[in-house]
Order: structure tokens, then C-alpha cells, then sequence
């Protein structure tokens, strides 16, 4: 999934310089901004127990599935809706269901009414988000999903799997430039494609991990752990409206939506770390707040926080340094023109007293 900030080209560099500074005993990862979870999966491929907790709801569905999810998934509660089931080993089982899902004959719902051109046609809004095709399979995937968890047809773990799973398709076939600020007057290639629902990568191990829905500095005072990721927004800019239809097509809640974009309601969403007057104290406030043996925060040369007030903040809490790794830019807009095609990525980290 393209994600603005997304840490997936800078894992090698973050676990090299992360094991440079923690002691061996280390077994608890927390990472308390987890957007797609893709550092923390990573670091739980390397047999950590992983905590994560993000406030969008997309990317705690994503977490559920990529952190909390360490076991194979059985179905069983499908066998009589789907009999291959009872012929399937348990570890292919998911793309079974993948693949019943898939093939669903196709209903009007949400997403198509309000995100795509032909269910929007001659309304005040022509939005065009997805393919009608897509939009609908969307719809159809999604309330199967819940009408099987109303029933008790499927656990917690198998229902974030296939939401999961759903929310990385449909990114990959939106008609947009990259996030969801805006969507492209005419279909590109790959979102006139139509998408099957193919299974999220499921990461099996013995540790047992929690996943968490909350605003950080709601639950930093509750966690004591070994080391804690920091990898909050740098800038002005928001995730909500940038990812709004993922949040809406993972709560699938009929928002009411307004404007152009059909924006939802973000109000109760918006990060003081996008804001340059109240990013130092609530970094101070979290750094102040935290349990933990090391902390590690990801940032860039570009960032709201200067070096200097970074150092400032840490050193506080005890023994401050920084590793730093040139890396290629975000271009979250392709029309966008850009200072830099790179930038520098700040690991600053401190040794807790």
C-alpha cells in the first residue's frame, strides 16, 4: 500500500541501527504510530512480541491482521456456506474464502452510491473514486464480511484478516494519484482493472501480540515496554482526509459526507503533530509519559520539529543520539514540485535512565 511516511524502504537501516543500541534481552516492540503496521510486522518476523496502536481505524483493522494475527486461520464457522472448507488445509483455508468472496454476485452499496461515477451521476457530487465494477465489489465483499461476524460465522482474527485483505485490493485499484484527497477525472489503467480479493500475508509465530484504537497520549502511561517506536506525522498534513475512504470502507458506518471528495467527519481525528505550535509539547508530554528502556523516533530533515528540539526533548529523559540515512522522497502528488527529490531520515533515539 502507498502511504505517505511509510518506513518500508527504510527497514533494513531502522532494525541495524535499533539493534546497535538495545541489549539482547529485549523482547517487547512497541510501535505507537503504526499506520500500516509495517514496522511493526517487521520487527515481529524478527520474533519480537509486538505492541501497536494507531487512532485511524483503517490502520488499526490493518494491525488487528498483520500484529495481532500470529496463528493459521481455520473458517470453520464457513464449512456450510463454503463445503471446500472441509477438504482444505488449514493454512490455505483464507484464500478459499478469498475466493468465494470474490466470486459473490455483485450489490449496490455505500461505496458505489457515493464514490463512483455511475452511482453518482446527476447528483450535485460526481465522484469517481472507483470503477462502478469495483465500487460494487467493494460493497459486496465488505457486507459479507459483516453480516458473517453479526452471525458468528467467523472470529476476530478471520474477520481483520478479510477486512485486511479487502482494504489492500481496493487500494490498489483506486482511481486516484496516490492518496485520497482527490481522485482523477478519467480511469487509469490499473483502476479499470477489476480486483480480486487476494489474501493478506499472514505472519505466523509463538508470541503473543495486542493491538490497539486509541490516541497516544491516552495509552503511553499504561504501557512499560522495552523499546518504543516513535514514527508520528512530520508535517501539515493530516491522514484522515488523506485516507478517508479507507476509514469508511473499514468502519463501513454511512457517514455523512460532504464536498467534492466526500469527505467525512475527521474533526475528532486530527493530530496535534500536524500542527507547528502544538508538536513540541505533545511530543515533550509523550516522551515525559513513556515506559520504556529505549526510544526511538523517526523523523526527517523536514519536519515541524527542528534537530535541536528533538535532541532537547530526549536528552531529558536520558543518554540522546541519532543515526541518519539519505532516502528518495514521498511524491504523495505527482503535480507537486519538490525542493528535493531526498531527504534525510533522523532515527534519533535515547538510552532511558
Amino acid at each position: 500500500m502507498n502511504y505517505i511516511g511509510s518506513k518500508k524502504s527504510l527497514l533494513p537501516f531502522i532494525e541495524t541501527s535499533v539493534k546497535q543500541i538495545i541489549q539482547d534481552d529485549c523482547e517487547l516492540f512497541c510501535d505507537i504510530f503504526a499506520g500500516t503496521g509495517i514496522v511493526g510486522s517487521h520487527f515481529k518476523k524478527l520474533g519480537y512480541s509486538i505492541i501497536a496502536n494507531d487512532f485511524q481505524y483503517y490502520s488499526y483493522a490493518l494491525n488487528k491482521h498483520y500484529i495481532g494475527n500470529h496463528k493459521y486461520l481455520a473458517f470453520d464457522g464457513l464449512a456450510e456456506i463454503i463445503p471446500e472448507i472441509r477438504q482444505t488445509e488449514t493454512a490455505e483455508r483464507k484464500e478459499v474464502v478469498c475466493r468465494y468472496l470474490s466470486n459473490l454476485p455483485l450489490v449496490e452499496g455505500f461505496i458505489f452510491n457515493n464514490y463512483s461515477l455511475e452511482g453518482t451521476k446527476g447528483k450535485e457530487f460526481e465522484r469517481n473514486y472507483y470503477s462502478s465494477e469495483n465500487a460494487k465489489k467493494c460493497d459486496t465483499i465488505r457486507l459479507q464480511i459483516e453480516e458473517w461476524r453479526a452471525n458468528a460465522k467467523i472470529t476476530e482474527g478471520e474477520y481483520f484478516f478479510l477486512l485486511a485483505s479487502l482494504l489492500e485490493n481496493i487500494d490498489k485499484h483506486s482511481n486516484t494519484a496516490s492518496v485520497y484527497g482527490a481522485f482523477l477525472k478519467k480511469l487509469k489503467k490499473s483502476a479499470q482493472r477489476t480486483f480480486e480479493l487476494q489474501p493478506a500475508e499472514l505472519l505466523i509465530n509463538d508470541r503473543e501480540h495486542k493491538v490497539y484504537n486509541k490516541k497516544v497520549e491516552d495509552i503511553i502511561s499504561d504501557l512499560e515496554v522495552d523499546v518504543l517506536y516513535l514514527d508520528p506525522p512530520y508535517n501539515q498534513r493530516q491522514y484522515a482526509p488523506n485516507y478517508h475512504m479507507l476509514e469508511t470502507i473499514a468502519k463501513y458506518d454511512y457517514p455523512a459526507i460532504k464536498g467534492k471528495t466526500g469527505l467525512r467527519d475527521y474533526s475528532e481525528q486530527k493530530s496535534d503533530y500536524c500542527v507547528r505550535r502544538k508538536v513540541k509539547q505533545a511530543f515533550s508530554e509523550l516522551i515525559k509519559n513513556a515506559n520504556a528502556r529505549y526510544i526511538f523516533l523517526s523523523y526527517n530533515n523536514e519536519g515541524l520539529m527542528s534537530s535541536d528540539e528533538i535532541r532537547e526533548v530526549m536528552s531529558a529523559k536520558g543518554k540522546y543520539g541519532c543515526f541518519t540515512q539519505d532516502y528518495n522522497r514521498y511524491k504523495a502528488d505527482n503535480g507537486r514540485v519538490y525542493s528535493s527529490n531526498s531527504t534525510v531520515e533522523y532515527l534519533h533515539y535515547c538510552i532511558c535512565s
